[in-house]
Parts: structure tokens; sequence; C-alpha cells
């Protein structure tokens, strides 16, 4: 019965990060459902990129205030829980403050005194985020597209953020007062709970003491794992897939347009007289893809699913979008979570069908309008605005492909302009033997 204390944490640890593995494997899964696509080139660009994006932040900071707050909360909270290797240590073998015999005592000092003052930046900067997301009226965190579950999403994340550095702080508060009643040995400095929490614990005995401590502890534990699962169904995914995603990131210059291969080499065979149409493609040459652009998540290629999953909602790209600004229906961040929520959706129909079973739906129409497509500038503010690389303009990109090469339902001024250049070799509606007639004045 002496062990069953780190039985139960074994059980908890082993439950947590397979709970954990599986919700990874599946998101890796549905990924994968869409097309492949060779980002592998420019390796030494693109680990520079993720280093410098992802982990250095570089664009959070573009926003000072909102950028250092979440500097705050993202080294923060990321290095606390390298606390987490003392816990494992100790809730498995029973060991109380093992880090202490390996670090030395001056450098365990130092080490849990800096956790200390991290512990209360990040405290300081989820108390600010909640009340700019809920008292201040940041436009961009709350708009409509926010409300239920994302809006509710991002308040649990603060909470529980908050929630686990108060048990953290109310830990050590507890172990600084029994080890000044010698009742414990003498391991670590608390700079920040030993003078906020510390005379008010002292006023309490030695049981409750040592309650407090072991309940803050194994709730610091548990919060964790909570915390580690809660992610898949979170935006704050994206403290896991944002490395990803700026590593595969699209490093070509904004607004280069990925034109088709297939299509290309059809052009070239229609404007070269001595070309036979009905040649075989060599070998390597591209084949006529089965579909032009996208219709459903099935379309697009598995970079932009990627994308999908680690949109931070934070509407930095809305707050840009001119179409947006302007009063039209179109929100970049609002493209990226309409496709996670088929992404999403999909993934379901194959867990209950063992593979997709058509549900009569698509991301078209049925999830994005025609109409937030057509209103799109392509200006690309909202892939230059994004912090994590994200780029939704290229899901515009693909779906108005398909609307255009599949469906001939593009806007009658696009379509206009299309049989202008097709007839006249140029957009406006004249001869094109007047094309020159502007330079006699």
């Amino acid at each position: 019965m002496q062990y069953i204390d780190n039985i139960i944490f074994l059980i908890l640890l082993v439950a947590g990060f397979g709970l954990f593995a599986k919700s990874l494997q599946k998101i890796y899964r549905n990924i994968r459902l869409g097309r492949e696509i060779n980002r592998n080139d420019r390796k030494g660009e693109r680990w520079e990129t993720m280093a410098r994006v992802a982990m250095g932040q570089s664009k959070m900071v573009k926003r000072p205030v909102a950028g250092i707050l979440h500097l705050f909360v993202y080294v923060g909270f990321i290095i606390i829980n390298i606390e987490l290797i003392e816990i494992v240590v100790d809730g498995i073998f029973g060991t109380h403050r093992f880090l202490s015999s390996i670090f030395g005592h001056g450098f365990y000092n130092f080490f849990t005194a800096t956790l200390e003052v991290l512990a209360l930046l990040v405290v300081i900067g989820v108390v600010v985020f909640f009340i700019r997301r809920n008292f201040y009226g940041v436009k961009r965190l709350t708009m409509k597209e926010l409300f239920g579950w994302p809006k509710h999403d991002a308040n649990w994340i603060l909470i529980i953020e908050f929630a686990l550095m108060m048990a953290f702080f109310k830990m050590n508060a507890s172990d600084w007062v029994l080890q000044q009643r010698g009742l414990l040995p003498e391991h670590g400095s608390f700079p920040i709970s030993s003078t906020i929490l510390g005379p008010i614990l002292n006023n309490f005995g030695d049981g409750f003491l040592f309650f407090t401590e072991k309940a803050a502890w194994w709730f610091h534990f548990v919060g964790i794992l909570f915390f580690m699962n809660y992610l898949y169904y979170s935006k704050h995914l994206h403290i896991i897939l944002a490395f990803p995603s700026t590593w595969y990131a699209n490093l070509e210059k904004k607004g280069k347009f990925n034109n088709l291969e297939s299509v290309t080499k059809e052009i070239k065979l229609m404007m070269d007289p001595n070309a036979d149409p009905y040649a075989a493609p060599a070998e390597g040459e591209a084949e006529v893809p089965s579909k032009f652009g996208a219709e459903d998540i099935f379309d697009l290629n598995q970079v932009q699913l990627l994308n999908a999953y680690s949109c931070t909602e934070c509407g930095r790209c809305t707050s840009v979008c001119p179409a947006n600004i302007t009063g039209k229906k179109l929100s970049p961040r609002l493209i990226l979570m309409k496709t996670r929520d088929r992404l999403e959706e999909v993934g379901k129909n194959i867990d209950k069908n063992g593979s997709f079973v058509d549900d009569g739906k698509k991301l078209l129409n049925d999830y994005i309008t025609k109409e937030e497509l057509w209103a799109c500038t392509t200006c690309n503010a909202c892939t230059d605005a994004c912090p994590v690389l994200l780029d939704p303009l290229s899901i515009i990109f693909e779906m108005r492909r398909f609307l255009v090469m599949e469906q001939s339902a593009a806007p009658q001024e696009l379509n206009l302009m299309m049989t202008n250049v097709e007839n006249n070799a140029a957009p406006w509606q004249y001869n094109q033997a007047d094309r020159l007639n502007w330079a006699n004045d």
C-alpha cells in the first residue's frame, strides 16, 4: 500500500501521454487526407525561418504589447514545465525535488527562483489577455465569428494557465514554510511564493501544509496532463503545430501564383504549330490532374490542412483584410477555421465508418461561400500579418480555381475580362488594331 501513490501516478502518466499520442495520430491522419506537396527545398532557410518565427516569436512583437505579453506566457509556460521532469521522477520513485541532487544547491536555488519569476510573468500575461479579450473590446477579438466555442476556448485556456501557476506558487510556498520549520530539507529558492503566500500559510499547522503541498503538486501534474490533451480541441494546438507550419511555409514571393504545369504545357502546345497535342506525356512531365482547384478538403494540399489546424485565431489577418474592413463577408481567419471544421467533420466520418463515406457536403458552399471567395482582393495582407506564416489566401486561390476551371462560375466581370483576353489579347473590350490609340494624344 505504500506505493499506491506511485502506481496511481504512473497510470495517469501513461494514460495522459497515450491519449495525447492518439490525438496527434488522428491529426496526422487528417492532414494526410490532402494532396502531397513538396516543401523540402531550401532546408537551411526553412530551419532559420522556424527558429526565428516559431521559436523566436519575431512576428508577434510587431504589435509590441500583445507580442511581449505573449512572449511572457510562451517562454514562461514552456520553461516552467521543464519542472515536469522533476515531477515525473518524484512521482514514479517517491523522491522529493529530485533535480536538487543533480543541479547542486546553488544552481537549484537559481533554477527555482527563475521559474518563480517566469511564473509571475505568465500570471501577468494571462490576466491582461483575459481583460483585453473580455472587457477592453479589441475589435478582432470580439468579432461575431468568435462567438460561442472559440471565445470560450480562449478563456478556458487562460483560466487553466492561471490555475496551474497558482498551484505552482501554493506548492512552493507550502514547501518553503515546511523547510523553515525543519520538516523538509532545504532545497530551492522561492522569492515570489514565499513573499506573497508564505506569511499566510505560516499561520497553519504542519499537517495542513503537508496536505496543501501535496494537493497542489497533484493538481499541477494532473492539470498539465489535462491541458496537454485539451489542446486537440483547442486553437492552442498552435503551441505544437506552429513549428512544422513555419518550416513548411511558402518561401516564394508573396503573390506569386502557383501555375499548374499541366496547363502551362497545354498552352505551349497550342502555341507550337509543330507540336503533337495527342502525344503521351514524357517521363517526368506533369499529367492533367483529375480536378482543377479545390472543392473539398481532399483537394487541398497537406500544408494547407496543417495551416487550418495551426491557426491561432488571433485575427491579425482579418484585421488588415481590406475586404473585411470595408464590410464584406470575407474573413481570412474564418477561412482557416471553416477548413478545420470541415476537416474535423471528415475525420469523425472516417472514425465512424472506417473510411470516408460521402456525406453530401463540401467545403465549398457548405462551409465557405462564393461571396467570401470573390470578395478577396488577393493583396496578401493576411499572409503577411500571420504570426506563424499561415496562408489562407492559397485556399481561396484553389477554391476560385475550381469555380473557374471546373464550374465556369466566375463573376460576370471576370468572365468578360477573360473573353476579352481570349479575343483581343487584352482585358479591354476593343479591337487589337486600336490598342495603341492611347498613344496618339
